[in-house]
This record gives structure tokens, C-alpha cells and sequence, in this order.
């Protein structure tokens, strides 16, 4: 995947791994949820939230059209063949 910047800092978002964006994705919400920050850091940290669910939203997407590939695949190859 390519790394990528925007205009708010949250770079890189696509050069992370499944769990690495889960683990930051979760890192941010516990961030937000304790306050103390300024609204621009605020939302600062709600774009970088944005942009990392969609990055494990992606990869979550990717992982189930392969098992569907893997499932049909199987399925097809156990599959008798027709009578005919």
C-alpha cells in the first residue's frame, strides 16, 4: 500500500498494517474520549480516526473477498461433477 499525507498530518495511514491502525484507531478514541485537548487537536485526532477506521475498514474487506475466493474455491473442487 502507498504512503500517503494530508493537509492534517495524518500521513501514512496507508502504509499501515491491519492491527498496527486498529491499535492507533484505538489509541485516538481513548484520546478523544479523555478530553484535554484543544479543538483543533480534537480535530486533529478525529480526522486521524477517519482516516485509520477506513484504512481497517479496507483491509477487513480485502481479508473477507479472500476467504469468499478460499470458500468458493473449496466448494467448487468438492463439488461431484455433473451427470450428464
Amino acid at each position: 500500500m502507498a504512503t500517503t499525507t494530508d493537509a492534517t498530518g495524518a500521513g501514512a495511514t496507508d502504509a499501515l498494517g491491519y492491527e498496527q491502525a486498529r491499535d492507533e484507531l484505538i489509541d485516538v478514541v481513548r484520546r478523544l474520549e479523555a478530553g484535554g485537548t484543544t479543538l483543533e487537536e480534537s480535530l486533529a485526532l478525529w480526522e486521524r480516526g477517519e482516516a485509520l477506521a477506513k484504512l481497517c475498514r479496507r483491509w477487513l474487506e480485502g481479508a473477507r473477498a479472500r476467504l469468499d475466493a478460499a470458500l468458493a474455491e473449496e466448494e467448487t473442487a468438492t463439488k461431484p461433477p455433473a451427470e450428464g
